[in-house]
């Protein structure tokens, strides 16, 4: 019969992956006290949690949520995770950029994606995309874009037309200030 303290570990765990968009698999062989210190704390600032627990008691309560893809080559060995929550893409960049910094101590064993099982490479390029905030800008930036380009020929258009200057010379005037 297993021990209360485990049984409270993997309902701790379960809880985790009921509410988890992505999660990262990780293999932190070789990292120091104060890196890890420090992963923690920028992971704990984009909204991550990153945790260390048992590979056995990880594959019961992803068997608990339901979650059927074999994950028992990531479980061996040193593994900690990287929970997002909110956002997707959040532990991905946080391990990915860290582990940057660590070389070889940080390494990516694969992730899971709204259920499913994602390699090392998809981790990585999620990694690489923008932030939400940078791709909300980019499209707002996209948006605004041609509504600053009338405004700017239309407040040309408006300075030709008030210096008595012909409207033929103003439109091509207009054009080559938009571009």
């Amino acid at each position: 019969m297993p021990a209360q303290s485990k049984i409270e570990a993997v309902e701790k765990l379960t809880a985790k992956l009921k509410d988890a968009k992505a999660m990262v698999f990780v293999d932190y062989r070789g990292i120091s006290v104060n890196e890890d210190t420090e992963l923690r704390k920028q992971a704990r600032e984009s909204g991550v949690e990153y945790f260390v627990a048992k590979n056995r008691l990880m594959k019961i309560a992803l068997k608990s949520v339901g979650i059927d893809t074999n994950f028992d080559d990531l479980l061996e060995g040193t593994t900690s995770f990287a929970v997002g929550y909110e956002d997707g893409v959040a532990p991905s960049k946080l391990v990915f950029d860290f582990g940057k910094k660590l070389k070889d101590k940080l390494i990516i064993k694969g992730g899971m994606l709204s259920g499913d099982r994602v390699d090392t490479k998809t981790v990585e390029a999620l990694a690489k995309l923008p932030s939400r905030e940078e791709l909300l800008g980019q499209i707002a930036y996209g948006l605004l874009s041609p509504v600053r380009m009338l405004t700017v020929g239309l407040s040309n258009l408006a300075e030709k037309v008030e210096s008595g200057q012909p409207l033929e010379a103003k439109a091509e005037e207009t054009a080559e200030a938009a571009e």
